[in-house]
């Protein structure tokens, strides 16, 4: 039974009533759509593509074009988009591997 439930007995089978469970616990899976909008609204001027690698709107891989990134070192890049996601990470979004490049070293 669940905690703070009651059961009521109806036509032989039990039914569960006043189950309270907790919103938001689990959030969505981050959308295809809404990933890249976010991206986008970060880095304007980006060449920006996004594969779902799992099916599951759970784990993506971003290759990310931008100017942003001249200039920066990794580690860098990485920050200015989990900062893009604002704090998405780890909850509507699973995982998400990057590759982040200025536009001179993409080929």
């Amino acid at each position: 039974m669940v905690a703070g439930s009651r059961e009521s007995r109806t036509g032989g089978k039990y039914a569960i009533m006043g189950a309270s469970f907790v919103s938001g616990a689990c959030p969505m899976p981050m959308t295809q759509t809404a990933l890249e909008a976010e991206l986008r609204a970060a880095f304007p001027d980006a060449d920006i593509r996004i594969e779902d690698l799992a099916g599951d709107g759970d784990h993506y891989r971003a290759r990310i074009v931008s100017s942003a990134f001249s200039g920066l070192p990794r580690v860098r890049r990485h920050q200015l988009v989990y900062a893009a996601l604002k704090g998405k990470m780890g909850g509507e979004l699973h995982a998400l591997a990057l590759e982040t490049l200025a536009p001179d070293q993409a080929g």
